[in-house]
């Protein structure tokens, strides 16, 4: 090295020495944007010292924001920006949230995420999906936050997380570095079971259906014999996915997908959109597979026959059918039923009767869901943001502190929030729940750590469910005492009941993309979603099931397959 350049090196140094002195002195100075690092070293300067710690100075927030076009539980005067969350936020952790843009929950919000990737405009932090964390790595778009994760996670947070037994860190681990926060869903989130109006198989003199030709046969009758007695023959059997859903939940999108046909699919131990180990133990698609074929010819079958709705995936609304009385079958998780559709059901007719079964099951008697990831959401923060703890202290304070908030204003309004939740925790809340009714525990015996709404659940409990405690049918509820209590009890003790009992689970071999996928997915998914639909409602033959097959191979999948293979060695 020359003697001038060793000469300005040490020039350098030693100006960073008293710079970095002055910043001490003056912490109202802020550090300029520099490299990842030196970012986050001043945030944590000049930030809170740990997972709750309020910060001296306010701290400014700029998000993206998913909003529920449905959601009508905010007060007047309140806002997706200003509302008891927000508030709450900025009280405990002196951190405003702005939102900088909001879309639609779904698609639109998806689209807006894609836009702000693409030119590379990001807020300051946002929740994404698998793909577009991926997508954001690659571009090298986000903070590393796996020394911000250890210093402001809270115990109760990071507990949660290696519940996973590292599966939550290694779907956000990139390299070495942690670049998203994971969520944590309960394995109960994954599940999906039928939901049937068991007021109108009482009337038909019917029991629920465990099969494939029991759920056919009851079905049947539903449209058949007016089980509303209203004279008309305007009822439906069985519901399916409104406009824009899906037929089947997939490897990227494995939970939620309420309305859709997977227990049906699942019936047939088919799983469209699923990576399996074939009998060879070598990766396969699901939607390839002949039990699907199986399972599509019965799904057209009933569509033909008129047991399924005739307007699916051109309805705009799934959920009108069941608040309006007209639909008595469903599918969906556990809380596709307080949660979903049937407050309103209920309110327009009290006598609406939704119970939730582990069916139809399969040949063997079992019943044999596919299962999703426990990490299905990724908060990621931009990279050169001078705060990225400030995103990790909102998930401790929701996570700490939910049962606090008024329930009556869906949580989806809490900026940020992803899902943080034990993998058994509504297992646990079911069989506590029981507990406390049938007076073998107390609310103050259900403090347990993590189990965030666990003791509020317990308190509340007897205000919405009347005796006998031990029956769940709708006339041994009282709604009206407390609507948001009721939702998520109702949920509990009649959607977790129907999973007590022992279930085959699947799992897909991956729920990452590999290179292919990005350039070929989207078509591949396309082709696929448009045959099956078309196969269902009878505008192609089943036999075109077996050209989807080859052409899917052709347009990529089959180098898909090899990578999957590759990164799995």
């Amino acid at each position: 090295m020359s003697k001038p350049k060793k000469s300005m090196l040490l020039l350098l140094a030693g100006m960073l020495v008293v710079l970095s002195a002055c910043s001490e002195a003056n912490t109202a100075k802020e550090s300029p944007k520099a490299s990842t690092a030196a970012t986050q070293t001043a945030g944590a300067q000049t930030a809170a010292a740990g997972p709750f710690t309020k910060s001296e100075k306010p701290i400014t927030i700029k998000i993206g924001k998913d909003v529920d076009a449905a959601d009508k539980s905010l007060p007047a005067g309140d806002s997706p920006e200003s509302n008891q969350y927000t508030r709450y936020i900025k009280d405990n952790l002196n951190i405003d949230t702005k939102i900088v843009w909001q879309a639609a929950s779904g698609k639109d919000y998806d689209q807006k995420v894609n836009l702000s990737i693409a030119s590379n405009d990001l807020p300051d932090a946002l929740v994404v999906k698998d793909t577009q964390f991926r997508q954001m790595v690659k571009s090298g778009q986000l903070a590393d936050l796996t020394e911000v994760y250890n210093k402001y996670a809270s115990p109760a947070l990071k507990s949660i997380v290696d519940s996973t037994k590292g599966l939550a860190l290694k779907s956000v681990t990139v390299d070495g570095k942690m670049y998203a926060l994971p969520n944590v869903t309960t394995e109960s989130d994954m599940v999906h079971m039928m939901w049937i109006r068991k007021d109108w198989l009482d009337k038909l003199g019917l029991q629920p259906p465990k099969t494939m030709d029991e759920l056919e046969k009851v079905a049947k009758a539903f449209v058949e014999q007016d089980p509303d007695g209203n004279g008309k023959a305007d009822t439906i059997g069985i519901s399916g996915p409104q406009l824009g859903g899906l037929l089947n939940a997939d490897f990227i999108n494995p939970n939620n997908n309420n309305y859709g046909f997977d227990p049906i699919f699942a019936s047939y131990h088919s799983y469209p959109g699923f990576w399996l180990k074939g009998a060879d133990g070598k990766t396969t698609y699901g939607s390839l597979q002949p039990e699907t074929k199986q399972a599509l010819s019965k799904l057209r079958d009933l569509y033909s026959k008129g047991l399924i709705d005739k307007e699916m995936t051109i309805r705009k609304d799934a959920q009108e059918l069941i608040k309006n009385g007209t639909s008595g079958i469903y599918f969906g998780l556990w809380w596709a039923g307080g949660y979903g559709p049937l407050a309103d059901a209920i309110k327009n007719n009290p006598k609406a009767n939704w119970q939730a079964y582990a069916a139809p099951l399969d040949v063997n008697g079992e019943f044999t869901p596919h299962m999703g990831n426990p990490t299905n959401q990724y908060l990621v923060v931009r990279k050169g943001y001078e705060h990225p703890e400030a995103a990790i202290q909102m998930e401790n304070l929701l996570l700490r502190d939910e049962s606090k908030f008024d329930v009556k204003v869906a949580i989806g309004n809490y900026p940020l929030r992803i899902v943080y939740a034990p993998m058994d925790e509504m297992d646990v809340t079911y069989k506590m729940m029981k507990e406390v009714l049938a007076g073998t525990k107390k609310p103050e015996d259900m403090d347990l750590p993590g189990y965030k709404l666990l003791k509020s659940d317990a308190e509340k409990v007897k205000k919405v469910k009347l005796e006998p405690y031990d029956k769940y049918d709708i006339q041994y509820w009282d709604p009206n005492a407390d609507l948001g209590t009721w939702k998520r009890m109702y949920s509990t003790l009649v959607g977790i009941s129907a999973l007590q009992l022992p279930y085959k689970k699947t799992y897909s071999v991956t729920y990452s993309q590999t290179k292919t996928m990005e350039s070929r997915w989207s078509a591949l998914d396309k082709l696929e979603k448009e045959t099956f639909l078309k196969i269902i409602m009878g505008a192609a033959p089943l036999e075109s099931f077996d050209k989807f097959v080859e052409d899917w191979k052709k347009q990529g999948g089959d180098q898909i397959i090899s990578e999957i293979e590759a990164n799995l060695k």
